[in-house]
């Protein structure tokens, strides 16, 4: 048996699977609901523009993860803000593109004030309760794990429990929920660490050397002064004369220390 830890690209195809069954399970509810006046429509045709609008809705608003990242540890602003303002932002091209389908393949009218605000304000309301279900399910599913490394107070008498499941690694939980599990690569920033995942990055103040302590059982090398990278993270390999990068995704560039390129050509990273 095979009990290797799944590629990065199956991490990504898993989680697009998910979220893509969870977005068409959404689609279903609201063709059978037949909210905003589509009810009198017939079901084969809601069940179609239903799961393709929710399809659609998820294109907009799941860049939003790693933007809210992004720019909470650029700016420091708050976390809840930053996912209020940015999911109304989104929802106006969404709005837009909804209003286009709708008369496509005819001409398509511009619409009165009152129209559009209304359309707006309808797929707001969908819009911001689904992303407030996804950020609920990626938080419950952090906390278990930081629930798991508190240790429990024995009673007397009893044995003490054996865990049965492998811990994620310590480092892991100090990320928000928003931005998974799926880390990418360590990046020092003075006395702070980013931790860049699938979907986004944050600071986290913390040494790199006892961040790299808390990644026990995470496979990766500390490639350079200020860079760790995880091994199934890194697509391609660029040498520039004696320079060697590692590029990884996101468009995140990691360069490799001159002083580390033959141990790690060595254990097969290069």
């Amino acid at each position: 048996m095979n009990n290797a830890p799944p590629t990065f690209a199956a991490r990504i195809a898993r989680k697009l699977l998910i979220d893509l069954s969870i977005m068409t399970a959404v689609g279903l509810v609201l063709a059978i609901i037949g909210p905003f006046g589509t009810a009198a429509q017939p079901l084969a045709f809601r069940l179609v523009s239903w799961i393709a609008l929710a399809w659609l809705g998820y294109a907009f608003y799941r860049p939003l993860a790693p933007l809210v990242g992004w720019l909470h540890g650029q700016l420091h602003l708050p976390r809840v803000a930053l996912w209020i303002g940015l999911t109304m932002l989104a929802t106006i091209p969404l709005t837009a593109a909804i209003w286009v389908i709708e008369f496509l393949p005819g001409p398509v009218p511009a619409p009165a004030l009152e129209d559009a605000l209304l359309a707006y304000l309808n797929v707001l309301a969908i819009g911001a309760s689904v992303t407030v279900v996804f950020y609920l399910l990626e938080r419950g599913k952090a906390e278990p794990a930081a629930a798991a490394r508190q240790p429990s107070v024995p009673v007397p008498g009893e044995p003490a429990s054996v865990p049965e499941t492998p811990r994620q690694p310590a480092f892991l939980d100090r990320l928000p929920a928003e931005l998974g599990t799926g880390l990418i690569a360590l990046e020092m920033e003075d006395h702070y660490v980013r931790a860049h995942t699938v979907l986004g990055s944050d600071l986290v103040l913390l040494r790199m050397r006892d961040a790299i302590a808390e990644l026990e059982g995470v496979e990766g090398a500390q490639v350079h002064r200020s860079w760790w990278v995880a091994r199934d993270a890194v697509e391609r390999v660029e040498r520039e004369g004696r320079n060697v990068r590692l590029l990884l995704p996101r468009g995140l560039v990691a360069p490799v220390a001159r002083s580390r390129t033959a141990e790690l050509a060595e254990a097969g990273w290069l």
